[in-house]
């Protein structure tokens, strides 16, 4: 097919990256959904109801029985390593950062309590109920996050009211350790600290100050690798338990010998183990490996097994509750799975799936607003970024996935969705030594019963070659359907909804295929409009109309592939703009047909944003990626920021706000509508925070510590949503002139109520007396309006009798429901004054019924 109407003459406007640009200011880059909930040890609360895990920047706090996250523990600044119980508290959890700080939480409200400032990155952290006031953590030898070697040292933290402490104070504990939590344990307690690291491992004992070191061949008699790769203290005994490279188990006893110790072998893994843990009373030892099989050995009958199989992936952390009743494993596709004493799995709590490469671009379901990407073998995954939950995977290839090494499957590479949601394209391929590809073009419809996909069409052998590119025409109501492919085999393809005739649904079918001299398309897309198609054949850019599918222009530029091809939105729809294997970002005026302008820029990625004109361009450069935000129509960069992170990202997408921001500085105003999502080859989902949002989350993190006296309960959020009200409707002269007599904080009655033990309280009768009584104030100006006070008295009666009747079986104690209001709430005029009298009448009514024995506080 013959080019149509040729280019005009090429500008020569160049745009230097360099000039003008606008920094990052207070945006940062930070793990916020979607993160790593593997990544450490997890850790199950003294009751078993809730699990904590270290989850990129903060700590999320699950339900054991609901799998629902009840709390994310907001406040670190960098990754997350380590979550550790408090001895001596059992309701608060420490936590340890990167960003050089320990935290103290209590993770039953959510509130942060303390932060330590150690001043350097910290990897992991210990603590035993023997060292009271002491933490161990691991930090690097010289002090720098970029060190290779670590140690082990005690950190005793301040008496000091102040939340934010410094914790400069380091104490030398072992040298050279791992980094690797696993690697080290408590014994016997607190008594002795173990440490592996390759092929040696050291026990240090506390009361003799002395370590002891043990190594091992580097290969034993069978050719099995004896390198350390965890480590297990018994809890009672003398007992340490190793696991190795090799798949076996040692059980090192007398190691407070340099000579006399010894060790007995246990042998089941076939591959390293990777996580190994003891019960808490020492009857069992759990190991788990890739076998995705969760070993029980009984303590001193290592014959005795037992063995819970088909756990879904390899098991890369193993934990067990303090009562025994719950065990919990990690596995290496982000998951976490509750078990009940080794017997059965009671809950799955399950993150972004995360494999080894995403074939897949990352998307946005336009539906449920899910990213989409590779999820399970075989599989797409629907993650909620709103909730931080996988939503459901959808099963694609429609095969049982063989795990055998070196196997060919097939493998979903290509997705899309049209602009409504309604239709999945999606591509699998499968590549075998012998055989030529095998290549599947599916077509899946949303079923509004489902709430899910279902398969539509499938085409065997779409092209002859590998499909590079698919993309769907955003349709009108007046428009059909379209899905157009490109491939190597020289040829692209639009795919047409056909209206169903005599067959029983819509089907798919090919309405055009189009070449051009027999080059090799690489990428496709449509404008925002569908009115124009463009397909890049290797260093040629081709505009096509959809609707007649006339040639109608062709753009060339400097030598070099186009490698991506995105129309620009809105008000600079007239733009298109391409990268090139030439590192050139080109913009060409599709009215002139000429080129606008060009950079030289190695752009791995360049996406556009749907919601607005701006456009982003992720740039490798010396081993690390800069971002930068445009629009197409200024040659001047709105955001810069350099090195978001090491290595080259390849896989980004813009999601939409649910939202939308209301931030007025230059450089973060391209964050208003949408938010920007990038996978590092880390395989981390990475996106930009501004400073307001981290504000705002940390204020929320904070709401139940703005009064330390005031409870957030019931009674509070009444009273404070009616005199919100109060203040709202309230004359702003007559508010100024009105005086109010403040209420003594000291009242014997409270304290009474409060303190006195509930099995010497007298009777509810006298209580409520009294109580009343010490509310009294003086009120100068009784003038209020009766209709008012009627609605109020209505309102909040049937508040209260709501409340009562909810928590009768609860707290079946008057003192209970009084000491909600806390001191800070106490009433200081005659409208909050009836209220309680309201309150104390129902109460005194139904003291018959309630019992003085029973108090919760």
């Amino acid at each position: 097919m013959s080019a149509g109407k040729q280019q005009g003459q090429r500008s020569e406007v160049k745009v230097n990256a360099g000039d003008n640009m606008v920094e990052h200011g207070d945006i940062r880059v930070v793990h916020r959904g979607g993160s790593k909930i593997d990544f450490r040890q997890p850790v199950i609360t003294n009751d078993s109801r809730f699990l904590l895990c270290a989850s990129g920047e903060c700590v999320k706090v699950f339900s054991t029985s609901t799998e629902e996250c009840i709390h994310d523990l907001q406040g670190h600044t960098d990754l997350v390593t380590g979550v550790l119980l408090r001895p001596s508290n059992h309701l608060q959890v420490y936590s340890c950062s990167i960003d050089g700080t320990v935290r103290l939480w209590d993770f039953t409200d959510g509130i942060l309590i303390k932060t330590y400032v150690i001043g350097c990155p910290v990897y992991s952290i210990y603590a035993s109920a023997n060292h009271e006031g002491v933490i161990f953590i691991v930090v690097p030898m010289l002090g720098d996050k970029r060190s290779e070697l670590f140690q082990l040292v005690a950190v005793h933290l301040p008496q000091s009211g102040d939340q934010l402490v410094e914790s400069r104070e380091l104490s030398a504990v072992l040298s050279n350790v791992s980094s690797n939590p696993a690697d080290i344990a408590f014994g016997r307690g607190g008594e002795y600290i173990a440490s592996a690291k390759g092929l040696q491992l050291k026990v240090f004992f506390f009361k003799k100050q002395k370590s002891y070191e043990f190594s091992l061949k580097e290969d034993n008699k069978k050719g099995g690798l004896n390198t350390f790769t965890c480590v297990a203290c018994h809890p009672k005994d003398d007992c340490i338990a190793t696991g190795h490279g090799d798949g076996k188990i040692r059980l090192w006893r007398n190691f407070n010998h340099k000579k006399e110790y010894t060790y007995s072998t246990l042998h089941w893994h076939h591959n390293a183990v990777s996580s190994l843990c003891f019960t808490p009373e020492g009857t069992n030892l759990l190991s788990g490996g890739v076998e995705s099989v969760l070993v029980q050995w009984r303590y001193n009958q290592e014959s005795q097994r037992d063995f819970l199989p088909r756990l879904g992936a390899a098991i890369t952390h193993i934990a067990v509750s303090p009562d025994g009743a719950l065990f919990c494993t990690s596995h290496s596709d982000n998951k976490i799975t509750i078990i009940q004493s080794c017997v059965k799995v009671s809950a799955v709590i399950q993150g972004l799936v995360k494999g080894e490469s995403v074939q897949t671009d990352l998307i946005v379901d336009p539906r449920s607003k899910a990213l989409v990407l590779n999820g399970k073998p075989g599989h797409l995954q629907f993650y909620s970024l709103q909730r931080d939950k996988l939503l459901y995977n959808l099963d694609i290839v429609q095969q049982e996935y063989i795990h055998e090494l070196g196997l060919e499957q097939f493998e979903v590479v290509k997705a899309a969705f049209d602009a409504s949601g309604t239709w999945l394209a999606t591509v699998e391929e499968r590549k075998q030594k012998s055989a030529e590809l095998e290549v599947n073009l599916k077509l899946w419809a949303f079923d509004e019963q489902t709430q899910s996909f279902v398969l539509n069409t499938t085409i065997s052998a779409p092209h002859e070659a590998r499909i590079t590119a698919m993309c769907f025409r955003q349709a009108t109501d007046s428009q059909t359907t379209m899905l157009v492919s490109t491939s190597k085999d020289g040829h692209f393809k639009a795919w047409q909804l056909a209206t169903p005739a005599h067959t029983e649904g819509p089907s798919w079918s090919c309405d055009f295929v189009g070449t051009y001299h027999g080059l090799v398309p690489e990428c496709c897309c449509f404008s925002a409009d569908s009115s124009l198609l463009a397909v890049s054949f290797q260093e040629v850019v081709t505009v096509w109309s959809p609707t007649s599918w006339e040639l109608l222009t062709t753009l060339s530029q400097p030598p070099g592939a186009i490698r991506d091809l995105c129309f620009g939105r809105l008000s600079c729809s007239k733009y298109l703009l391409g990268t090139t294997a030439k590192n050139l970002l080109c913009c060409w005026n599709l009215l002139t047909c000429s080129l606008e302008w060009s950079t030289s820029m190695d752009i791995s990625l360049l996406l556009a944003d749907p919601l607005s004109e701006n456009m982003a361009a992720f740039c490798c450069q010396a081993g690390c990626t800069d971002l930068f935000v445009f629009k197409p129509s200024e040659p001047r960069p709105l955001f810069s920021h350099k090195a978001v992170c090491s290595g080259t990202v390849t896989r980004a997408v813009f999601a939409p706000r649910e939202k939308m921001l209301d931030s007025c500085e230059e450089n973060s105003q391209w964050l208003n509508r949408s938010q920007l999502h990038f996978l590092t080859q880390y395989m981390d989902l990475m996106t930009f925070t501004t400073k307001a949002e981290d504000d705002r989350l940390m204020a929320s993190s904070k709401q139940l510590v703005i009064d330390d006296s005031v409870a957030m309960t019931p009674f509070y959020l009444l009273l404070g949503k009616h005199r919100h009200q109060q203040q709202e409707n309230q004359d702003p002269m007559s508010s100024l002139s009105a005086e109010r007599t403040p209420l003594p904080q000291s009242s014997v009655a409270i304290k009474e109520l409060l303190q006195t033990p509930a099995h010497v309280l007298p009777s509810t009768s006298f209580l409520c007396s009294m109580f009343v009584q010490s509310l009294l104030i003086s009120v100068t100006d009784l003038r209020s309006s009766k209709v008012e006070l009627s609605q109020r008295h209505e309102s909040v009666t049937s508040g209260v009798k709501l409340i009562l009747h909810s928590t009768r079986r609860t707290y079946q104690n008057m003192v209970v429901v009084v000491g909600w209001f806390g001191a800070a709430l106490l009433p200081q005029d005659l409208d909050d004054l009836s209220y309680l009298i309201e309150l104390c009448i129902l109460l005194y009514i139904r003291k018959s019924s309630w019992r003085i024995s029973t108090i919760s506080s």
